[in-house]
C-alpha cells in the first residue's frame, strides 16, 4: 500500500523562506576611522578609476546647475546644490565593487566595474535608485512650497539677486530657518535608509525591503556614531562643491569605498546567506 505522504513534497520545499534581517554589529569611532584609513587605501590603489566616478559627479553637477540658469531656475539652484549629495549613495555603486574587489584581491579592470554596475539594472538596486531621486524630488517640492509661503511673489531676475533676498531680508531668513529644517530631516531619513543598503544590495542577493530595514537598524543601534559619519559625509561633500564641484573628484571616491568598509565592519554575514559571486 502506497502511503500518501509518498513523493509529497516537503512544506520547507512549497515555499521559500522568508528572509532574515541580518544581525548588526556595534560601530564604534574606531570603526569609521579604519574604514576612512581603508577607503583612502583603496582610492590610491586605483586612484583614475576610482576618480573618474567623482569626476563624472562632478561634471554631472557642473551641468545640472547649468541647466537651472539657463531654464530661469535661478531659485532651484542652492536647493539642488544642497540636495545634490542626497543622490551620492547611487553614485557610489562601482566604487562599492572596486573595494570589494580589492578586498578578495581579484584582479579587476574599467570593463568589469562597469559590467556589474550596468547588471544592477536587473537587481534590487533599481528599486534603492527609486527611493533615493524619490526623496530628492521631495526636496526640491518642499523648497519650492517654503519659497512660495516665505517669499510669495518675489522674483529673482539673477543669482545675486536671489543671494540678496534669501540671506539680507527677515523672509529669506525665515525660508532658510524652515528649509534646513525640513532638509535636516529628510536627510536623516534618507542617510538611515541607504547607509548600507547600497553596499549591502551590490554585495549579497537580498531584497531592498530588508537592506533598508538593516541599514535602518545600523544606525538606530549606534545612533551617535552613524550620525558622526553623517555629519562627515555632509560637510565634506558641501564642502568640496564649493570649488565649481570639482572637489568632489577626490572626496566622492573616498567617501564610497569608505563606506563598504564600515558596511563590512557593521554587518557580518550571516551562516549560510547568499552573497554575490563574481562573474
Amino acid at each position: 500500500m502506497t502511503s500518501k505522504t509518498e513523493g509529497s513534497t516537503s512544506p520547507d520545499k512549497l515555499a521559500p523562506r522568508p528572509q532574515e534581517i541580518p544581525k548588526v554589529n556595534k560601530v564604534t569611532p574606531g570603526d569609521i576611522t579604519a574604514s576612512l584609513k581603508a577607503g583612502f587605501s583603496d582610492f590610491l590603489a586605483r586612484p583614475f578609476l576610482s576618480g573618474f566616478f567623482g569626476l563624472f559627479y562632478a561634471a554631472f553637477g557642473i551641468l545640472f546647475v547649468w541647466c537651472l540658469v539657463w531654464l530661469g531656475k535661478i531659485w532651484m539652484i542652492i536647493p539642488a546644490a544642497v540636495g545634490f549629495p542626497l543622490v551620492a549613495p547611487f553614485a557610489a555603486a562601482g566604487l562599492y565593487e572596486m573595494s570589494r574587489r580589492l578586498q578578495k584581491g581579484e584582479s579587476f579592470g574599467w570593463f568589469e566595474i562597469f559590467t556589474v554596475m550596468a547588471r544592477q539594472r536587473k537587481r534590487e538596486m533599481g528599486w534603492m535608485a527609486f527611493v533615493t531621486l524619490f526623496i530628492f524630488w521631495v526636496w526640491i517640492y518642499q523648497v519650492r512650497l517654503w519659497l512660495a509661503i516665505t517669499l510669495k511673489n518675489t522674483s529673482f531676475s539673477d543669482f545675486d539677486g536671489f543671494l540678496n533676498i534669501v540671506f539680507f531680508t527677515p523672509q529669506g531668513w525665515t525660508f532658510l530657518a524652515i528649509g534646513t529644517c525640513a532638509g535636516a530631516a529628510l536627510s536623516v531619513v534618507l542617510f538611515s535608509v541607504t547607509v548600507v543598503a547600497m553596499p549591502m544590495l551590490l554585495d549579497r542577493e537580498t531584497n531592498f525591503v530588508s537592506a533598508m530595514l538593516t541599514s535602518i537598524r545600523v544606525v538606530t543601534e549606534n545612533p551617535l556614531v552613524m550620525l558622526s559619519w553623517a555629519v562627515i559625509i555632509s560637510a565634506a561633500m558641501l564642502l568640496s562643491m564649493v570649488p565649481a564641484f570639482l572637489g568632489l573628484i577626490f572626496t566622492l571616491p573616498v567617501l564610497g569605498h569608505t563606506t563598504w568598509h564600515l558596511y563590512q565592519r557593521a554587518v557580518p554575514p550571516a551562516e549560510g546567506e547568499p552573497v554575490r559571486q563574481t562573474p
